[in-house]
């Protein structure tokens, strides 16, 4: 089944869960403002997308850039930073079985789900 870690108000989240809706596969959509996911839950997305923390923040994102960016922070503490405040974890993201990818490009979500 197909996972979709969803933000409603992101206009890129939108089109991807239009795309996978429109596929008819099977999926479930995770809210993660309203149901953030937990520290485990977060790493083992991190590994499945096979990327460093850092790379899933969105940096540009006030809370992000006020409060973290000029801290020197390990891995531990930028996932606790995106579970603490979710709005700073990229979206959407797609995960299928073991493996996931950041779902803005539906091209690549239309061969990452086929």
């Amino acid at each position: 089944m197909i996972q979709i870690y969803h933000n409603s108000r992101c206009g890129k989240s939108r089109n991807c869960l239009a795309f996978v809706e429109n596929s008819k596969k099977e999926f479930e959509v995770i809210n993660y403002l309203i149901n953030p996911p937990s520290f485990e839950e977060l790493s083992d997305i991190i590994e499945k997308l096979n990327i460093k923390p850092i790379e899933l923040v969105r940096q540009k994102e006030k809370i992000w850039i006020e409060n973290f960016k000029d801290q020197k922070m390990n891995d531990e503490q930028i996932i606790q930073a995106m579970i603490s405040n979710p709005i700073l974890i990229e979206r959407p993201i797609v995960i299928v079985g073991n493996k996931a990818i950041i779902g803005r490009d539906l091209e690549r979500v239309s061969e990452f789900i086929s």
